[in-house]
């Protein structure tokens, strides 16, 4: 157990071991992140700026609920990976794109209500996202924190945590949009692209000189893209490299998936904790 102490309180560490469970998790939130952000901004026609509202008051929700939590809760803490895949998703897009017919869905005259978007494009957006992204792990270096997810316990490392999270979920988004649009690999040539990508993080895993919390933070950004890269394969039209499967159908199928899996993360969790009490 990490005990920490918080004003007038003790609380135990409050973020999951990652194990291969966890990167199915990932995986699984951030592609149902792309797939449902795509369903509120283009398919209900929302808009991406109304969308990204929205998603981000549900994130500031989830994100409350989860800091006042006691202890590692895994639908407090999935519930906040997907509200930050959801609002990454939308942002992303809204910072990225605009109404020019080659980001409007098939047969729309508009990317919804509000404004249509700022249009940067995706270097420009990348590099700012990039560039919050520094920002970040730059004061949480100064904080003397640890960048270990294993030992973050404490409320000031937990939101930085969380800042960097959401900001790496929009670059992932956007990262994964380039490979899948403007890249020329397609959505099957970016999920192959990224599957590489993260293979060769795995056997660094095994070379002692790279730290293993650099690995994890590579790793997390990138489940991102691919996840995106993934999303858009399932939902996109079989006319431009998608299967065609919607984005209702396919976020129905991955959020049973997504809760399936939190189901048997809590049952883990509750197990752990009973026989970690009878111990005591």
């Amino acid at each position: 157990m990490h005990w920490i102490q918080r004003p007038g309180d003790y609380v135990m560490k409050k973020l999951p071991e990652v194990t291969l469970a966890f990167w199915i998790m990932k995986v699984a939130a951030t592609t149902l992140g792309e797939t449902a952000g795509d369903l509120f901004a283009q398919t209900l026609k929302i808009g991406y700026f109304l969308t990204t509202v929205a998603l981000l008051l549900i994130f500031l929700v989830t994100l409350v609920i989860q800091l006042a939590s006691k202890r590692y809760n895994p639908f407090f803490y999935w519930t906040v990976i997907l509200s930050t895949s959801m609002a990454g998703t939308t942002m992303s897009d809204f910072m990225n794109r605009d109404a020019g017919a080659e980001y409007l869905p098939d047969g729309a005259t508009s990317l919804g209500w509000g404004p249509q978007g700022l249009g940067l494009g995706y270097p420009a957006g990348a590099a700012i996202l990039i560039s919050i992204l520094v920002a970040v792990f730059v004061v949480w270096k100064f904080t003397g924190l640890t960048f270990a997810i294993r030992d973050i316990d404490t409320f000031r490392g937990e939101t930085l945590f969380w800042s960097a999270i959401l900001v790496s979920n929009t670059l992932g988004t956007s990262l994964g949009d380039f490979l899948s649009d403007s890249s020329g690999l397609g959505y099957s040539g970016g999920v192959v692209l990224i599957t590489a990508l993260l293979a060769l993080l795995l056997a660094l895993k095994y070379v002692p000189a790279v730290p293993n919390v650099l690995l994890f933070w590579l790793a997390f950004v990138l489940t991102r893209p691919f996840g995106a890269t993934a999303g858009d394969l399932l939902t996109k039209p079989t006319a431009k490299g998608g299967l065609d499967l919607g984005t209702v159908g396919s976020s129905a199928v991955l959020l049973a998936v997504l809760f399936g899996l939190i189901g048997w993360a809590h049952l883990q969790e509750r197990r752990d904790n009973l026989a970690m009490a009878s111990v005591s």
